[in-house]
């Protein structure tokens, strides 16, 4: 048996991928005991016990590695744990720095490396785009009110306005892009991103880089109906061949390694880049459901063991997300605000 830590567990309104994944770990076809990472004591992750039987109290990443490794130090000591699948943006550079000791400590990963992680920056996104034949909406990277102000004449409204890594809002209004850009300033500081807004079909592509310049499968999938916060609820599988070529284009062109999601707008023949993420999205378990498990290939990857290639999914599967309810002890929240685990 495989112990697998999983980050990301808070299946909140705005979720984390990590339920996907676990979900997509007990579908695979290893045997695994799952561990579920959480920062919240309410993350519900934790009282989902058909999926994650223990969770663990993290420490943040602004902590610093010393802290972050030691807990999952702490958890391989007691428990046993073979491979680490972060979820989280926010964890990536320190996991990708820490990587070599957790390879002696026996913690197995796939992670992209820190070059690539950093093409999630938007104002990396014109660069790639060009490399990989395709557009990005009207940018500019702003500093300044002043900036704020010139990027809106010159685009018109509406606009998004964009932190460079984080927060994306729709001004329609000089006074709304105004305090769009204060938020995002006081959140993340400058520079501000400042796009047009394309019109067209939202489309998503999820994958999982080798490495080398190949892919372990690709989903590409329609938005039909999104959340107030911009999270699918529901969408449906398409064969944008377009769409998937440039994906390989990417894949190839950056030796991505891990899984990605790459997020475009595609009006008529155009395709518009939007966003790189720098691991798998909180629907990763759409493409488990239509046959191409890649969490489950990311773990294979990790540990060294041959993972599957096939991709071939059907179009017009449809994705529909659903709340639930879950009534437990509240031991289990006791246990995780006193001893950090449960």
């Amino acid at each position: 048996m495989y112990r697998v830590a999983v980050s990301g567990i808070n299946a909140v309104d705005n979720p984390g991928p990590g339920v996907g994944i676990a979900k997509s770990l007990k579908e695979g076809d290893l045997d695994v005991e799952i561990y579920g990472l959480a920062y919240d004591s309410m993350e519900p992750g934790i009282y989902m016990k058909w999926l994650f039987s223990r969770s663990f109290m993290m420490p943040y990443p602004s902590e610093g590695e010393e802290s972050f490794v030691g807990r999952l130090t702490y958890i391989k000591d007691r428990y046993g744990l073979d491979v680490l699948v972060s979820a989280l943006d926010a964890e990536l550079p320190l996991l990708i720095k820490a990587q070599d000791r957790l390879q002696q400590l026996g913690i197995a990963t796939f992670l992209p490396t820190y070059d690539q992680f950093n093409l999630r920056a938007k104002d990396k996104l014109p660069e790639v785009a060009e490399s990989i034949g395709v557009k990005v909406p009207r940018t500019f990277v702003v500093s300044s009110y002043e900036g704020l102000v010139k990027a809106t004449n010159e685009l018109g409204f509406p606009v998004m306005v964009k932190g460079i890594f984080y927060k994306a809002k729709k001004a329609y209004n000089v006074g709304e892009a105004t305090n769009h850009f204060n938020a995002i300033v006081a959140e993340w500081g400058y520079p501000v991103i400042v796009q047009e807004v394309v019109q067209g079909e939202e489309m998503n592509v999820i994958g999982l880089g080798d490495g080398e310049g190949g892919h372990f499968g690709l989903v590409a999938i329609k938005k039909l109906w999104i959340t107030a916060l911009g999270k699918i609820w529901t969408g449906v599988t398409i064969r944008n061949r377009p769409l998937l070529e440039a994906t390989e284009r990417f894949v190839g062109e950056y030796k991505w390694r891990g899984g990605f999601e790459f997020e475009c707008i595609v009006k008529d023949d155009e395709i518009y880049l939007i966003e790189i993420n720098p691991r798998f999205p909180a629907w990763v378990y759409f493409a488990t459901g239509v046959g191409v498990n890649l969490p489950a290939r990311l773990m294979k990857a990790a540990l060294g063991l041959n993972a599957e290639r096939d991709w071939d999914y059907e179009a017009g599967k449809i994705y529909v997300r659903y709340t639930d309810d879950l009534v437990t002890d509240i031991e289990m929240f006791q246990s995780m605000v006193v001893k950090g685990e449960v």
